[in-house]
């Protein structure tokens, strides 16, 4: 379920400013479904948490969204739909994740979206979609790459709906 398809390319998009991150993340929230897991890797102040913070606002979330950085997890419950929001950027060891419990929020009811994910290689749930984060002059560069089907789906309609996509 969960292996790379290599017969797709990825997304690439120029993101100038949080405006267009936020656009992003709302084009993406309808997208996801249970089941799925997200990762969301670059660099501190790329823009991880202020795409998870449109696309639950997309999703109807009207109160705060916060990185979990020192909690781990943020909880939300949206439309009877679990979304879980991670954060392992103060993992010292990938066994941290088997050690703290986390394994259990992965589950077909909930779409779960982690950021620093290499801080669990090996650990964490493969994911479905990885969107990869880098900062470009005052922009980013958002890599969107489909390892699932459910990701490739979401691929696929993130391309027909992105005006300037570059595959």
């Amino acid at each position: 379920m969960h292996s790379p398809d290599h017969n797709h390319s990825p997304l690439t998009l120029h993101l100038p400013d949080e405006a267009a991150t936020a656009s992003f993340g709302r084009q993406l929230a309808p997208l996801l479904v249970p089941g799925m897991v997200v990762w969301l890797d670059g660099d501190l102040g790329s823009g991880k948490t202020t795409l998870v913070r449109a696309l639950l606002r997309a999703l109807g979330h009207d109160g705060p969204v916060k990185s979990p950085t020192y909690s781990l997890v943020e909880i939300y419950v949206i439309s009877r739909i679990y979304w879980y929001h991670f954060d392992f950027y103060r993992f010292n060891f990938p066994e941290e994740f088997s050690d703290s419990g986390l394994g259990e929020y992965f589950r077909d009811d909930a779409v779960c979206l982690v950021e620093w994910p290499r801080k669990a290689v090996g650990c964490v749930p493969a994911a479905d979609l990885l969107l990869l984060f880098r900062i470009d002059g005052e922009g980013r560069t958002l890599d969107v790459v489909a390892s699932s089907e459910e990701g490739q789906e979401c691929l696929n309609a993130l391309k027909r709906g992105w005006p300037n996509a570059a595959d």
